[in-house]
């Protein structure tokens, strides 16, 4: 790797240990710092950006931080943060999909893969989806099962389920009311 360094700092929660990181003024990482893909989740990023981690204060840091506390508080719905995504192509564009659902609103895999055009594709949104390294930014929390059930979070599904709660997430189907009793 040349010498270009990805500042990370880490960010504890009310719902767990985040791991931000910066790339040249943009945010690349936000991500539950002990997810089972941890280690996967850092190589891509590191070997696509050609950059290691480096403990370090950073600007956008900074910004993220104060945004995930007022969403965290109840009082953003919306992050306005630069956003930098390393991912395939195919990745990218689930991620952005995420990205076009709004607060309080869930939707599930098949309505994704219906959204990008190809409701045969649902595994594979499924595992773009649980490879998002910019987690409650990039809203894949808000994915449920077509049953309306509570499926894989890398943060686990007792902080998908706070987080829903957080938000009071409504579903445009039925499945999430019937969801909502798990909660």
């Amino acid at each position: 790797m040349q010498n270009r360094h990805i500042n990370i700092e880490y960010f504890k929660t009310a719902y767990g240990e985040l791991i931000l990181g910066s790339y040249r003024g943009q945010l690349c990482l936000c991500d539950w710092r002990y997810r089972k893909m941890r280690t996967a989740i850092d190589k891509r990023i590191t070997e696509r950006l050609d950059a290691s981690y480096r403990l370090q204060e950073d600007p956008v840091i900074v910004q993220t931080i104060s945004q995930l506390e007022q969403y965290f508080s109840g009082h953003r719905q919306k992050f306005d943060l630069p956003l930098l995504l390393s991912g395939t192509e195919f990745q990218q564009r689930v991620w952005q999909q995420l990205m076009q659902l709004s607060y309080g609103v869930t939707s599930s895999y098949l309505e994704l893969s219906e959204a990008l055009g190809n409701a045969k594709a649902i595994r594979a949104v499924a595992t773009a989806n649980g490879a998002n390294a910019i987690s409650i930014i990039v809203p894949c929390h808000r994915i449920i099962g077509s049953d309306g059930k509570l499926v894989g979070y890398a943060g686990g599904l007792d902080v998908k389920k706070k987080l829903l709660q957080l938000e009071a997430c409504t579903a445009g189907t039925d499945t999430m009311t019937q969801s909502m009793e798990l909660f």
